[in-house]
């Protein structure tokens, strides 16, 4: 039996609800599917790993991880997920989040563009990492089931995401020459996962 794709949706507090409002109207269709999609993926991944995250704190982070490469909030002197991350930073204080634990959504969002997160380190960075490298690069199939695989892709198409989001990296790669999404955009694991999606669904 697959997961329930549409109870694990609901926003766990107001503030993650007003995150998710965020997301939706300052990013693509394709981009708003790919942050729901990756809480999911961190989600079901927890328990597995013997991780209990904050499920405010990674909802906060999993919704705005990526509003550095829209049009609105892109930077043109940091990394996207610099950006981003002060994006949330500065999203968690509005809420009436204390700057410490604001400052815990930046980091998330930053960390999330490392090659690994030790989970000692960071558990809601982890599983955002480990999370948007399967939804983005389709690497870790087998850390999921393939019936909750393709639940949460039926329930959240992938649309156009991984060319619309490989436009994004190269884009940034362009300008920023030394930043992750550079290493990113040189090893075509955007484009790849997109095909290993492709053939995953098409199975």
């Amino acid at each position: 039996m697959s997961v329930d794709v549409a109870a694990l949706l609901t926003p766990p507090s107001p503030v993650a609800a007003r995150a998710l409002d965020v997301v939706r109207a300052w990013s693509s269709p394709a981009l708003v599917n790919h942050c729901l999609r990756s809480w999911v993926w961190a989600v079901l991944l927890a328990p597995t790993v013997d991780l209990e995250p904050d499920p405010e704190l990674l909802f906060v982070a999993t919704m705005l991880h990526d509003l550095g490469v829209t049009p609105s909030f892109d930077a043109h002197q940091v990394p996207f997920e610099e950006a981003g991350g002060a994006v949330g930073s500065v999203f968690a204080i509005g809420a009436g989040w204390d700057a410490t634990r604001a400052r815990r959504v930046g980091e998330i969002i930053e960390r999330h563009m490392w090659t690994s997160v030790d989970p000692a380190l960071d558990a809601e960075g982890h599983l955002l990492e480990v999370a948007t490298s399967l939804d983005v690069s389709g690497v870790g199939f087998d850390r999921w089931s393939t019936a909750d695989l393709r639940a949460v892709a039926a329930a959240l198409p992938r649309l156009d995401f991984s060319a619309s989001f490989d436009g994004l990296i190269h884009a940034q790669a362009d300008r920023k020459p030394a930043s992750a999404a550079a290493r990113i955009a040189a090893s075509s694991n955007v484009a790849a996962g997109g095909d290993r999606w492709e053939t995953f669904l098409a199975s």
